[in-house]
């Protein structure tokens, strides 16, 4: 962890509004960036990510100074998302509103196309396995802070990434997006 980074966290617990305003925003693009793969809606996303950061501020006092703050933080965030998921399914989907793309280019609807595609498949993974390769693959964080922040065996961690992919082929498969044969995974 950077110098600037606890100086940041010191400041926050001694009371300072600034500082606890700079460190939303050292981490505010990751935070929403977790919530909004998890959870696939704008809205949510933002309401997630700011019950993190309050969520943060009062246990700043509480986090483990030896431990990686990120990690810790992104554990708080996922938390929160899964508790969104959770109470997302006692209430009705929302509707989205088709928008005609004919004025794109080709490459960009096909870009498009497969990124919602992506985000369709990757709704149907577990929910383990769709934090765990989010933290992987969108956060870029390593295979412990991946255990750290989901309070899990690092062997567990690597399974659950690993799963999520063969899952995420297996869902694009059957949605016609590309054959599975193509893409093997690897086991870990």
């Amino acid at each position: 962890m950077s110098d600037e980074l606890r100086i940041l966290i010191r400041r926050s617990l001694a009371g300072s509004q600034d500082a606890m305003l700079q460190l939303v925003e050292h981490f505010r693009g990751r935070v929403f960036g977790l919530c909004y793969r998890m959870l696939g809606h704008r809205q949510d996303a933002e309401d997630v990510a700011q019950e993190t950061f309050v969520r943060m501020l009062r246990s700043l006092a509480r986090w483990d100074s030896t431990r990686e703050f990120e990690p810790w933080l992104l554990a708080i965030a996922a938390n929160r998302c899964r508790t969104a998921l959770a109470s997302r399914k006692t209430r009705p989907a929302p509707q989205t509103l088709a928008v005609p793309v004919e004025d794109r280019s080709g490459d960009l609807q096909a870009a498009e196309h497969l990124n919602e595609e992506m985000m369709l498949a990757l709704a149907s993974v577990r929910d383990e396995y769709r934090q765990a390769f989010l933290l992987f693959h969108q956060q870029q964080l390593s295979y412990a802070e991946i255990a750290e922040s989901l309070d899990c065996p690092i062997g567990t961690a690597k399974t659950w990434v690993h799963r999520a992919r063969k899952e995420l082929i297996e869902a694009l498969s059957r949605r016609g997006v590309f054959e599975e044969k193509q893409y093997a995974v690897r086991s870990v």
